[in-house]
């Protein structure tokens, strides 16, 4: 372990050179289909969005059919025809797509809901680079009941903003001859270059669930997302269209009454809104007042286990709404802006008196520029968040950029201060995917040591589909404290490396991808004495997915931990100082999640601390018609240590109904043996027109007394959002 500490420096190196040689591999697929240029036509009819195609516009275009598979049989031509053609008006971008099958009772349709889980059912998939600078765009996903989910992409589409709701209009009619499908999207609710004649990167994709087919119309290559802007194809022919100096305002109602057993009812009621200004088509300005939050789904509870924080999920819109404009990610989940520090405080919210923010690109330059003004409350002064997050464009997908965050109250105050830079490329070694980069941070914080208040990194990812390889060098000093931002841990260097192989055998018809992580491994270090902290390594001797959508894992993992100080892991029960070694074993089991019934168990089991350990996890989801489906979730922790017993239980479940692709209801229950609470979240949502939102909300708690559940606490709120643009 000595040599190891010694020695990490070479580790790094070495693996340095391992990635470049491994990545030296033919370019043996194009991504190119002529034609790869689609040229829009003005339109000077009215468009129906009912998903017919009769229109003239429609039956007398040109449409492009000339997809290639990516799965399951990368460079062959589709099994079934699919066609689209676009089209425009001074306002909206049209999209007309053919789904051809000759079997449409075989269509794996089972969502209507909004924002559907695109993954289980037939689909198509827009994606559209407005910049057409291969890094960022918009997909629009669609299935054949009429669901629809988009979102927002950034680093080539390797990251997702699935949060981002854009206002656009769809239909969707299965007939004899297969699916069939019209999009209406508003130019409003994208942001693009003011030119012109721009030129668009534009790309769609069509899976044919029963088949596990996978076809694009560009881009069809297994080293890159199914949604890599870089390798999609052209949109031209686009004039005068226009978006500019609208405003959107966002006016809301809520009305609601609170009963807390321990005190009386309460009215509640709130009255504020949004403000959308459109400065530029690619420059929005985004103003809120007395925000509230009251028709987000509540959290999920979970038990923490570890010496360390978990993170939880951002699920309020405002912040959601281009929030990839302000990530800054030093490491895994951690990152130096996270929206859940302004108006929630150890669970309880925390008043929002108003804000503003606004993003965008101006030439090849995106600005986020984020600024919150958080109420008093109790002991808790009137504080200000402000994040400004500039990232310059340079090279084909490279960037440079800094971040500035800031925490002010009367009688505090925080700053983080950071540069970054990303060299990536989608042609290293002919066609592979090739990420080289690093940060450099610094706080300052009142009444705190701001010595040793650095964080760094440096990071190599090589993301291709045969090999995936990652390293990275991280530090994280003793006194670096990003206040709005998120860390789990401080005082530690950390190295890690991940080599996974990915064959495809044809020796086995039944395999889609075999799966084999040879190296996978994370050392961390004290930053002030260089001492190991704690280390985990796993090997995964076989994994592999099927041309049937089921998944397999086995990995073997091994942890080390150095205690300081005993660790109260549970209800009084005590892990001593020392440092220890354990070694687990774990199995991981995935259904395909389109059929009616689908399953994902995952067992670990082995040593813990001086104990042992056995976790089970279970979730169940059943897909009994478009319009409902069920799902629900188990965790079990048995653990002995300490010669002590004891276990940790999780249930959690959701019904969900949907009436329309625009009326949705769902039921979220859970308990957990720690809290030893029922909580209910019932929500439906109404949309009475792309951009307005209905909710009626209730919540539940229950409380264990007395081995029996007793209410606790109701809230039952309504909740109106008006759209409207002037």
């Amino acid at each position: 372990m000595k040599l190891l500490k010694r020695n990490y420096h070479y580790i790094f190196a070495y693996w340095l050179i391992l990635i470049l040689i491994l990545g030296n591999s033919k370019n043996t697929f194009g991504q190119i289909s002529i034609p790869n240029i689609c040229e829009t036509i003005k339109v000077n009819e009215s468009i129906e969005i009912d998903g017919y195609l009769n229109e003239n516009i429609w039956q007398n275009s040109t449409k492009i059919n000339n997809f290639t598979q990516r799965e399951l049989d990368e460079g062959k031509p589709a099994s079934e025809l699919t066609q689209f053609a676009v089209a425009y008006s001074e306002k909206s971008l049209f999209i007309a797509v053919w789904c051809y099958d000759p079997n449409p009772d075989q269509i794996v349709a089972k969502q209507l809901k909004r924002d559907f889980d695109y993954d289980t059912d037939d689909n198509v998939k827009i994606t559209i680079d407005t910049y057409h600078d291969k890094r960022n765009g918009y997909l629009f996903a669609i299935n054949p009941n009429g669901a629809r989910s988009d979102a927002a992409l950034s680093n080539n589409g390797r990251s997702k903003n699935e949060d981002w709701n854009g206002i656009w209009d769809y239909t969707a009619i299965i007939t004899d001859d297969g699916w069939f499908a019209e999009i209406e999207i508003p130019f409003s609710t994208l942001k693009f270059s003011d030119i012109k004649n721009p030129t668009w990167g534009f790309n769609i994709e069509r899976n044919i669930r029963r088949k596990n087919e996978t076809v694009l119309w560009q881009g069809w290559s297994r080293d890159n997302s199914s949604v890599s802007v870089s390798n999609a194809g052209s949109l031209v022919g686009l004039s005068e269209i226009s978006n500019t100096s609208q405003i959107e305002v966002k006016p809301f109602l809520t009305l609601g009454v609170e009963d807390e057993t321990s005190e009386s009812s309460k009215v509640i009621s709130k009255v504020g809104g949004e403000i959308n200004y459109l400065i530029t088509p690619n420059l929005k300005f985004n103003f809120t007042v007395n925000t509230d939050f009251a028709q987000v789904e509540s959290d999920k509870e979970e038990i923490n286990l570890t010496r360390f924080s978990i993170s939880r999920d951002e699920k309020r819109q405002f912040f959601l709404e281009g929030k990839d404009y302000f990530n800054f990610s030093i490491q895994g989940e951690n990152n130096l802006f996270y929206s859940r520090r302004i108006g929630i405080d150890n669970k309880k919210e925390i008043p929002i008196l108003g804000g503003g923010k606004l993003t965008g690109k101006i030439d090849n330059t995106e600005v986020g520029i984020l600024s919150i003004q958080t109420s008093a409350q109790d002991e808790i002064k009137s504080t200000n968040y402000s994040v400004i997050r500039v990232k310059q464009d340079i090279l084909e997908q490279s960037t440079i950029g800094m971040i500035l965050t800031s925490k002010n109250s009367s009688e505090h105050y925080n700053y983080v201060y950071a540069l970054d830079g990303n060299y990536s490329t989608s042609s290293f070694w002919g066609d592979k995917n090739l990420s080289i980069g690093g940060f450099i941070a610094q706080s300052a914080t009142k009444d705190q040591n701001n010595d040793a208040n650095l964080s760094h990194q440096i990071f190599l990812s090589y993301p291709n589909d045969f090999i995936e390889y990652d390293l990275s060098y991280s530090t994280v000093q003793e006194n670096f404290n990003p206040e709005i931002g998120f860390i789990d841990r401080s005082n530690y260097k950390h190295l890690a490396t991940e080599l996974q192989i990915n064959p495809r055998p044809k020796f086995i018809p039944w395999i889609k991808r075999a799966e084999v992580k040879p190296v996978d491994v994370n050392f961390y270090f004290s930053d002030n004495s260089t001492r190991l902290e704690s280390a985990d390594f796993e090997w995964r001797p076989l994994g592999f997915s099927t041309i049937y959508g089921e998944f397999f894992e086995f990995n073997i993992q091994r942890t080390f931990d150095r205690l300081n100080e005993d660790f109260e892991i549970y209800d009084d029960i005590t892990i001593p100082v020392g440092e220890y070694w354990f070694t687990h074993y774990e199995i991981q089991l995935e259904t395909y999640e389109g059929r009616l019934i689908s399953l994902v168990n995952k067992i670990n089991y082995g040593d813990f601390y001086n104990g042992t350990t056995f976790e089970y996890e279970c979730e169940l989801n059943m897909n009994l018609s478009s319009h409902f489906n069920l799902s629900a979730e188990y965790q079990r922790n048995a653990i002995q240590v300490s010669n002590e017993k004891f276990a940790t239980d999780e249930i959690s479940a959701r019904v969900e109904y949907s009436f329309s692709p625009k009326l949705y209801s769902s039921l979220f229950g859970q308990w957990n043996n720690e809290d030893e609470e029922i909580n209910l979240n019932f929500r439906v949502n109404w949309i009475p027109k792309i951009g307005s939102d209905f909710y009626l909300v209730i919540n539940e708690k229950f409380s264990r007394r007395n081995s029996q559940f007793d209410k606790n606490k109701l809230t039952i709120m309504a909740k109106y959002i008006w759209h409207f643009v002037i």
